[in-house]
């Protein structure tokens, strides 16, 4: 059998990728959320969880578990510290996705990512969608779920790709704003990607 097709979903911080994840989920397509693994790795990966503190500077584990409410302050106001912290966790994430991918047996397999591009996830994946939604709605969205001030919410947007640099890079584009249907979307790249998998 060969390797699975696989497609990258990104999209910035409160587009709905993981709304969009949810229903290829229900189409029995696997999903392996880079972000998400992540957040396991830090977590319980004790070299990284060394490498964290000596990068930060700080213990970000005094609880315990990852401060993650501190992680992130530090991250997104220091482009220098973020991109270090990128390049420590990232290579792990590739690394475990590819050996994930390769014991999948279906026609294709999702990499849901957040700066899919920023990160060179990209280069992992053989087609990308984009999810979109207006920044005024994504805002309220992120708000409302992670109970960030709103400060907070746009510089993290800031810290990310614009949709319009996204949607050039990408082969489909998923409109999630609160006046579109998904579903028919998400089951046309369904479709044309199960057609590309047969040829």
């Amino acid at each position: 059998m060969k390797d699975a097709f696989k497609l990258g979903v990104t999209g910035g911080i409160g587009s709905g990728k993981t709304s969009v994840c949810r229903v290829f989920d229900v189409l029995r397509v696997p999903v392996f959320s880079a972000d998400r693994e992540a957040r396991e790795i830090m977590e319980n990966d004790i070299e990284v969880m060394s490498s964290l503190n000596t990068i930060t500077g700080k213990d970000l584990y005094v609880t315990g578990s990852l401060d993650r409410v501190e992680l992130a302050s530090i991250i997104f106001n220091d482009r220098a510290i973020l991109e270090k912290v990128n390049l420590l966790v990232h290579p792990i994430v590739f690394n475990r996705y590819c050996k994930w991918a390769l014991v999948q047996k279906v026609p294709y397999v999702i990499m849901e990512a957040a700066i899919l591009f920023e990160s060179g996830a990209s280069k992992y994946v053989d087609r990308v969608a984009t999810v979109v939604a207006p920044v005024e709605q994504r805002v309220k969205r992120v708000i409302h779920r992670n109970k960030l001030s709103r400060e907070q919410v746009v510089e993290r947007i800031k810290n990310q790709m614009d949709d319009e640099m996204r949607i050039k890079l990408s082969d489909y584009v998923i409109n999630n704003s609160e006046n579109d249907m998904i579903i028919p979307a998400i089951l046309k790249i369904h479709d044309d990607i199960l057609k590309l998998t047969k040829s």
